[in-house]
C-alpha cells in the first residue's frame, strides 16, 4: 500500500502525522498518529531486593501517579545510555549494571512509542537532578507491595505495569532457574 504523509504538528518531543493509505479497494484511508522517538523505563532493584518507584505529578492527568522512573530518547541515544542518565536524574541512584528486561510498543493504534525496559542493580544513592517542573519523589516497596499496588489499582501506568509483571513473571524466574 502506498501512503502519503503530512506533519499537522510538531512539538520538541513528538509530532502527529497524518498517513493517507490507498487501499486495494481504491478508497483512502487516513489516520493521524502521534510520531516518538522512544523512550526507556527502568526498574531500580536494591540490594534487599525492594523497588524503587517514583511518586510523579503528571499534568496529563492532574494527578500524581506511582511509576517507574523513565524517560524520553534524545536525537541518536542508545536507550542504554538514556536508561543510565534518567535513572540519576529521576531518583539519584547510580547503577553497576543497566540490563535490558524487554522492549514493546505503548499504543500502537495511535502512536509509534517504542519503549525498552531495564533493570539497574548494584545501586549507589546519590542526588536527583530532576528537571525543572518535575515533582518527583522516591517510593521504596517490596515485590510483594508492587503487585499489591497493581493489583488494588494504585499502580495505573501501563508502562510500569508491563515492567513490573513483565520482572516478576519472566526475570525473576530466568535468574533462579
Amino acid at each position: 500500500m502506498s501512503a502519503m504523509k503530512e506533519t499537522i504538528l510538531k512539538t520538541s518531543r513528538f509530532s502527529v502525522e497524518r498517513v493517507t493509505h490507498l487501499l486495494p479497494n481504491g478508497h483512502t484511508h487516513s489516520r493521524e498518529i502521534v510520531r516518538h522517538p522512544g523512550a526507556v523505563i527502568i526498574l531500580p532493584v536494591l540490594a534487599d531486593g525492594s523497588v524503587c518507584l517514583i511518586r510523579n505529578y503528571r499534568v496529563s492527568l492532574d494527578q500524581e501517579l506511582l511509576e517507574l522512573p523513565a524517560g524520553t530518547l534524545e536525537a541518536g541515544e542508545p536507550p542504554v545510555e538514556c536508561a543510565v542518565r534518567e535513572l540519576k536524574e529521576e531518583t539519584g541512584y547510580s547503577c553497576g549494571k543497566m540490563e535490558p528486561l524487554c522492549d514493546f510498543f505503548m499504543s500502537p493504534g495511535i502512536l509509534d512509542e517504542h519503549m525498552h525496559a531495564f533493570v539497574a542493580t548494584e545501586l549507589r544513592p546519590g542526588e536527583p537532578a530532576r528537571e525543572e517542573g518535575e515533582l518527583i519523589s522516591n517510593s521504596i516497596l517490596s515485590m510483594a507491595e508492587t503487585e499489591a499496588a497493581i493489583r488494588s489499582g494504585e499502580v495505573k501506568d501501563a508502562k510500569t505495569i508491563v515492567a513490573l509483571l513483565y520482572f516478576s513473571q519472566f526475570w525473576i524466574a530466568n535468574k533462579s532457574s
